[in-house]
């Protein structure tokens, strides 16, 4: 259940090799292997890495300039993804094509458009301004998980298992698990998205810090958390989280943990997942060694998260059709996933056209 109408992240922008680095990047999304390149004066092209003579990948090809030669029989494309040269022939014919990606970079993130091309919209683009900023530090991350990438949604829309997932990193308490949280509908971008996702609030005063915060900042106090997120279409979190001393005001001094979390997955295959990832904190609250335990204790809990969700993908392919108890921990994926069937059942019905 793929929505192909909206932004990936492909890559982190540091992934993609600098105009005159001889390396090409490629990268498969939604089942359709894509290759990015930069051109000499800084943008970005994104092909389809597949020559449409014998389908071997551009990517073991070379750069020319702002195009890109097959490796295998040396046919050159142009950055809109026409075949200019074949070796051998006067003339190019006129199907000798690739596919064309519309892709941008927005905050150290490089999306593609993975669908009808006219209908790309920089409006549509997450704000994951914590990326690149300023005012804000982190170290970006990339997992890969052997898991379809509806389950991780899943998972990132219920924080109830930091309880018990994350016992002993992120969480550190058993009160995540039995606050309730706040689900709202995020407004849409446009007027052909009325919704972008969904915002959930969730509130956990009096806990002890959990050892995540421990590894960076001493408590010696309870601790008021709080995780405050927008979960938008197709799978991106935007999230403010943080504690500070129980009954203290937002902005009182004293110790404090504030965090922004950008996170979005990306289908590679029906059963494999891009997963880009960070937690950065405000550049006047921790040097490079905070940001360092940071990511270090946030790429931890994510490997449990991936071990608890691999476990879970297995079990699944045992019995596929085998329903699942929905409980009221699971209003905002469940409402999650009808936001999104609804989206993709729009969309395959404007792609069918009118009935005959």
């Amino acid at each position: 259940m793929w929505l192909r109408n909206c932004w990936y992240v492909i890559a982190w922008g540091h992934e993609i090799p600098a105009a005159d680095a001889p390396q090409l990047f490629t990268r498969t999304v939604l089942g359709e292997p894509v290759l990015v390149y930069r051109l000499a004066d800084g943008g970005l092209v994104a092909l389809e890495d597949r020559c449409c003579h014998r389908h071997a990948p551009l990517s073991v090809g070379r750069r020319e300039g702002d195009c890109v030669r097959c490796g295998y029989h040396g046919l050159k494309f142009e950055p809109s993804g026409r075949c200019i040269e074949i070796p051998g022939l006067d003339t190019v014919p006129p199907k000798a094509c690739v596919r064309s990606y519309p892709v941008v970079q927005k905050n150290n993130w490089v999306f593609v458009w993975m669908g009808d091309p006219a209908l790309a919209d920089v409006a549509l683009l997450p704000d994951n301004f914590s990326c690149e900023s300023p005012d804000w530090k982190n170290k970006p991350g990339y997992l890969h998980y052997d898991t379809p990438y509806l389950l991780i949604c899943d998972n990132l829309l219920d924080f109830s298992h930091l309880s018990y997932v994350h016992e002993s990193s992120l969480g550190g308490s058993t009160r995540i698990a039995q606050a309730r949280p706040t689900i709202e509908p995020v407004p849409g971008a446009t007027a052909d998205w009325p919704q972008m996702g969904i915002k959930v609030s969730r509130y956990v005063n009096d806990v002890p810090p959990p050892p995540f915060y421990q590894r960076f900042r001493r408590f010696d106090t309870h601790l008021d958390r709080w995780f405050v997120y927008e979960f938008l279409l197709p799978a991106t979190l935007l999230m403010h989280s943080g504690g500070r001393p129980t009954g203290a005001a937002p902005d009182a001094p004293g110790p404090s943990v504030r965090l922004h979390s950008c996170q979005t997955l990306t289908p590679e295959t029906e059963t494999t997942t891009h997963y880009f990832f960070q937690q950065s904190h405000p550049v006047n609250e921790g040097d490079d060694t905070v940001t360092e335990s940071i990511y270090n204790s946030l790429l931890g809990a994510f490997n449990e998260d991936r071990d608890m969700i691999t476990a879970q993908h297995h079990n699944i392919a045992f019995d596929p059709a085998r329903p699942m108890l929905p409980l009221a921990m699971d209003a905002a994926l469940l409402q999650f996933r009808r936001l999104l069937e609804g989206r993709v059942a729009a969309e395959r019905e404007a792609t069918a056209g009118p009935a005959s």
